[in-house]
């Protein structure tokens, strides 16, 4: 190793990390591994030497101004190849990435647990003090359920109501403190009738936890 590289953090906060990583000739990063996606932007022209897992090598050509993108996950060691120029680029990651896919997670198994017809399931997806909207109700928010014992009987009803139901063809966005599920629920009520139709969630988060899922649902006529 004939240098380490120099990190400058110009942007550190809930949204974004920016670093201005610069390098002598010869100097490299290190071995590490990214936790969130990011960009990088090329300050200089030069040659990043790429060190990876399992002893492979390749190269990275840097053009000053032209960015790309990674994904989270990209483990390696960087190096200056571009023998006595000096070079630097700027890394940006996006840090609330990582709670965007927690976030996400928990909307999956929320609706894995509603197709395994499982209530602690459920009920691990939201925060302790949580509330339920149904899509149909006497008010203009559909009927409020607020609190767990109140939310979970609420979904112990809707299992009663149809005990022959599956939530399909999900999709599940989140943007801040928002998520979006979108679904088809197919089913039969305990008369015997069936019922296909689209619907969607809105979810409010609490960390990674579920504090509000407001249901809409179409109707058909």
């Amino acid at each position: 190793m004939t240098g380490t590289a120099e990190p400058v953090v110009h942007i550190d906060d809930d949204r974004f990390k920016v670093t201005e990583w610069r390098f002598a000739p010869g100097a490299e990063t290190g071995w590490h591994r990214h936790g969130h996606d990011y960009v990088i932007v090329p300050l200089t022209d030069g040659t990043l030497k790429l060190d990876m897992p399992g002893g492979q090598q390749a190269e990275a050509q840097l053009r000053q101004g032209v960015p790309y993108s990674r994904r989270v996950g990209v483990e390696h060691n960087v190096t200056n190849g571009s023998g006595t120029a000096p070079l630097s680029f700027l890394e940006v990651e996006v840090v609330d990435d990582a709670i965007a896919h927690r976030r996400r997670e928990t909307m999956e198994r929320l609706m894995a647990a509603f197709n395994a017809r499982d209530l602690d399931g459920l009920m691990a997806c939201m925060s302790a003090d949580c509330a339920f909207h149904a899509a149909a109700g006497p008010g203009a928010e559909g009927r409020v359920h607020r609190g767990r014992d109140a939310v979970r009987a609420a979904y112990a009803a809707i299992f009663e109501t149809f005990p022959e139901a599956a939530w399909t063809e999900g999709a599940h966005v989140v943007t801040g403190d928002t998520g979006l599920s979108t679904w088809r629920f197919v089913g039969t009520t305990t008369e015997g009738a069936a019922v296909d139709v689209r619907g969607c969630d809105v979810f409010a988060f609490d960390g990674d936890l579920i504090a509000l899922k407001d249901s809409y649902r179409k109707a058909r006529g």
